[in-house]
This record gives C-alpha cells, structure tokens and sequence, in this order.
C-alpha cells in the first residue's frame, strides 16, 4: 500500500473479526515498532504481547470490570474480540542512565534536565509506527489508555520502572465498523493548525 494510502486510512477501529493474526504480520509489526526513534538511542521502548483469547482475557479481566465493560459492550461489542493486545511502556530510568553515560556529559541523571518526558514521546512514536503498520496490514487498530498502572504491573509482572504509555488492540476489522460519534465533530481546519513563520499566521 502506498503511505499516502496507509495515512488516509488510517482510524480507530472498535470492532473485530474473531480470528488470529497471521505470526509473520504480528512479528513484522513489532520488528517496525522497535525502529523507532529514540533519544540519544536509548531504546528505553518496550512491547508487552497478549495474544489468543486466554491472554487477552487476562487483560480485560483485570483492568475493566465487568460493569464497565459491559457500558463499551453495548456501543461496541466486538471490541473484545480483538485477538492481539501490545501494551506500549517505557523506562524513564533507561533515558536517565543513557545521558549519564560519558558521550552526553550529564552526571547527575536529574529529570530537570529534560523540557519534555522523551520517553513517553519516544513510545507513542513506537505506538504510532504500530497504528500504521496495522493498515498496511489490512488489519484494525485501537489505542487506549491504562487508568490503573499498578493493577496492570501486578497482574502481568511488569517491573516498577517502566509505564504503560496505552495499549494497542489489533486485529482484522468487521465491516462496517460503527464510527465513533467523536469523528462527528469534524476535523480542524489546516488553518487553526499549521502556522507558518509565526505564531497564528496561516
């Protein structure tokens, strides 16, 4: 597919097709994942793969109770269907020690130093190389956020050093997906976003 193809197509898809994704697709998704770029090389990006009915299940069952599941079950209940969960995370301490080494000159590993957290941008750029890789694919993806990171840590063993950035669900699309009454709101004009040379100037 062409990327111009891949970026118009490009949605969040909410309902899926109960069937497996072929390993080669899966596994080629998470080789490009793992191209992203990184502050200073860092590669403090990491993937958690939930994969089949048992594993996913694990998930849905520990960070969305069956009430609040059964609110998204009733706008969108193939969602759950999706047969591949990748939870994106990152490790601010792997960026920290990475600039302490002798080539960046920072010693005292302090987060001040940072304007921004570079490890979460460096993550939704994995997680975004994953959305798109999805489309490519012919398959749908869904980005959503963790609202409990510690339930999350402890049902799957994730160390305390690394954060959930949003999970991934993934997965071939049913036809006709019900749009999200979000997309009703219509896109920005390219005019209230793209300034050029200054601040408010189109």
């Amino acid at each position: 597919m062409e990327f111009q193809d891949v970026v118009r197509k490009r949605k969040m898809v909410r309902s899926f097709e109960d069937r497996p994704i072929p390993k080669e697709i899966l596994e080629r998704i998470l080789r490009n994942a793992q191209r992203a770029p990184s502050a200073g090389f860092s590669q403090g990006q990491a993937f958690l793969v939930l994969e089949g009915r048992e594993q996913t299940q694990r998930y849905w069952d520990a960070l969305m109770p069956s009430d609040r599941r059964a609110a998204y079950s009733a706008s969108w209940p193939d969602l759950f269907r999706a047969p591949v969960l990748i939870v994106c995370l990152d490790s601010k301490d792997v960026y920290l020690d990475r600039y302490a080494e002798a080539d960046k000159g920072w010693t005292d590993r302090s987060e001040a130093r940072w304007p921004v957290p570079y490890w979460d941008i460096d993550a939704g750029m994995a997680a975004m190389i994953i959305l798109l890789d999805a489309v490519d694919a012919g398959l749908g993806a869904l980005f959503f956020g963790i609202p409990d990171q510690a339930t999350f840590r402890e049902a799957f063993g994730v160390p305390d050093g690394y954060s959930a950035i949003g999970t991934i669900a993934l997965g071939y699309p049913k036809p006709k997906d019900r749009p999200s009454p979000s997309l009703a709101r219509g896109r920005r004009p390219a005019s209230s976003v793209v300034h050029r040379g200054r601040w408010g100037s189109a």
